[in-house]
């Protein structure tokens, strides 16, 4: 595929300046260059001429010659593509004056997310946040999927648990449609989520055949990963073979003690369908535990249940004393608790539910002031040790709790992730929302933490991977599958995004009790040529851009 036209031309123009001593506007000596293609690293030099690399040469420590108007002296560390985050939440939060210098994904090595998976964003989202980025800047480069979601939700309202009439799903392809246009990578699903729930796989197909025609993609959070994980990864399959586009499975992980070994099973059905000539791929994030939230996250309270008004206001916008109070009220109550349980175990009227999506052999205790001798117990353990019903056990925990207690809702066996990990056609992203670096509670550690732990922990601690290995699955791997050809590797005429790290000390430090933490170890960072990250510093520059297809 063609470069852009500014790669040309800044090729045309400088293509030369490392042999001929002309002027570049940066270089980088010294450094380890781990180009993103999976091959050995090598010493050299990185020549970069506005926003785009003019060469990466040999290892001469005075740039080969080349002049330039800044250096960065990159002995001892390693030189990278920037990091590309293909399950990423932070776009809403940087669309925030506050927070649009993506900090917590800067000092990953991070320079390009991916927004709207789980099939969240209609095309006015797009378009939106899109505005609102070029208005104030942003630190990192924004790519999107358009969303089954965020569409479904703007095409049939309230009117969710039903198929779209044939008039209402031409809109939806009108919309996807519209979502290409705006430069949208392909479609995204949350299948497991509202409405998306309500769909039948041929709703997606329709939907996905549309992305196709523009060259798309197809992303999905499958149906019913817990409960049938295989038949849910199966889905992907057939949409993305029967609407003839790529498909990834998001944050593909084996969630649940009945589901430990069952990855084994989808490698399998991952490699028959590439062998077809179906391209399947799969994300993952480092973690031996999916999303967060405190036990009182999973009970759910039927609307016209009375006494709850404060609880479920807290399940909006934080823990009060009043809604603790209200909820384990509730809980002695038999009636009520009887009530609470059926809600929260089935949904309101087949709405979502955790302990439906997930239930309790998956979810697992991460912290505990109050019981920390529970940490590291799966609800269901704990339930057969106490000779409980689970949820009798759950209620007895949030009454008898004066302290948050703290769980992962879908548990996964350290052993699973690393088999993953190992597959070829595997990347790493971070399924992460917006950190802010301090150590307030709530939220997941993969949000400041994925890339260096993938790196410092499981690559050199580990050495699960080799680091040019690692390092593709963050790079040229997610920027092949979605056809990004400027981006990925460092190449001459690539977009000049580089992640600069020590390999010594890059690790996170973020964890369940502090999952905002910023991780350690990223030096610099350049994001379209410009510094955003020196000498460990952020230097307040915002040149990320919206990437289109």
């Amino acid at each position: 595929m063609m470069y852009r036209a500014g790669v040309l031309l800044a090729m045309l123009l400088c293509g030369a300046c490392a042999r001929s001593g002309e002027t570049a506007d940066l270089i980088i000596v010294g450094g380890i260059v781990v180009d993103g293609s999976g091959d050995p690293p090598r010493t050299g030099t990185v020549v970069i001429a506005g926003n785009s690399i003019v060469t990466v040469g040999g290892a001469a420590a005075d740039g080969g010659g080349a002049q330039a108007a800044d250096t960065i002296d990159a002995t001892g560390l390693v030189v990278a593509p920037g990091f590309i985050d293909v399950h990423n939440h932070t776009p809403p939060a940087i669309a925030l004056p506050g927070n649009n210098l993506n900090e917590g994904f800067i000092r990953q090595g991070v320079t390009t997310v991916f927004g709207g998976p789980d099939g969240a964003f209609a095309p006015a989202n797009i378009r939106r946040f899109s505005e609102l980025y070029a208005a104030q800047g942003i630190g990192t480069n924004v790519a999107f999927y358009v969303g089954h979601n965020g569409i479904r939700n703007e095409v049939l309202g309230e009117d969710q648990r039903r198929a779209p009439t044939a008039e209402e799903l031409e809109t939806m392809r009108a919309l996807v449609r519209e979502g290409m246009e705006l430069g949208a990578f392909g479609l995204s699903t949350g299948l497991m989520y509202e409405p998306g729930m309500f769909s039948e796989t041929a709703e997606v197909i329709a939907l996905a055949m549309e992305a196709a025609e523009y060259g798309g993609v197809y992303d999905s959070h499958v149906r019913n990963p817990v409960h049938d994980f295989v038949g849910s990864d199966r889905e992907v399959v057939e949409i993305a073979e029967t609407a003839g586009l790529p498909g990834k499975i998001g944050h593909l992980k084996a969630v649940g003690l009945h589901n430990e070994g069952v990855i084994a099973d989808i490698a399998e059905l991952v490699e028959d369908a590439r062998e077809r000539g179906v391209v399947i791929v799969s994300d993952q994030y480092p973690y031996d535990g999916a999303a967060t939230a405190s036990l009182t996250g999973i009970v759910v309270a039927p609307p016209d249940l009375e006494g709850l008004d404060a609880f479920r206001q807290m399940q909006r916008q934080g823990r009060t004393g009043e809604a603790m109070t209200q909820l384990k009220a509730a809980l002695a109550d038999p009636g009520s608790r009887a009530r609470l349980k059926e809600a929260s175990e089935n949904g309101v009227d087949g709405g979502f539910a955790w302990l439906n999506a997930t239930g309790y052999t998956s979810m697992r205790i991460t912290s505990s002031a109050d019981f920390p001798e529970l940490v590291g117990l799966y609800l269901s353990e704990i339930a057969e040790q106490l000779g409980q019903d689970p949820f009798d056990a759950v209620a007895d925990l949030i009454i008898g709790s004066s302290r948050p207690v703290n769980l992962t809702l879908g548990a996964i066996k350290e052993h699973d992730v690393r088999r993953l990990m190992l597959q070829p056609w595997n990347m790493i992203a971070s399924d992460g929302g917006f950190a802010d670096g301090s150590d307030a509670p709530g939220g997941h550690p993969r949000s400041a933490g994925t890339f260096p732990r993938l790196l410092g922990h499981y690559a050199r601690d580990e050495g699960v991977l080799s680091l040019p290995e690692a390092v593709r699955k963050i790079t040229s791997l997610p920027a092949d599958f979605h056809g990004i050809d400027d981006r990925g590797r460092l190449a001459a005429g690539m977009r000049a995004d580089i992640a600069i790290f020590d390999p010594e000390t890059i690790i996170d430090r973020s964890d369940w009790d502090h999952p905002q933490r910023f991780s350690e170890g990223v030096v610099h960072v350049l994001v379209n040529g410009v510094p955003v990250l020196r000498d460990g510093e952020m230097t307040g520059e915002a040149p990320g851009e919206v990437v289109r297809r």
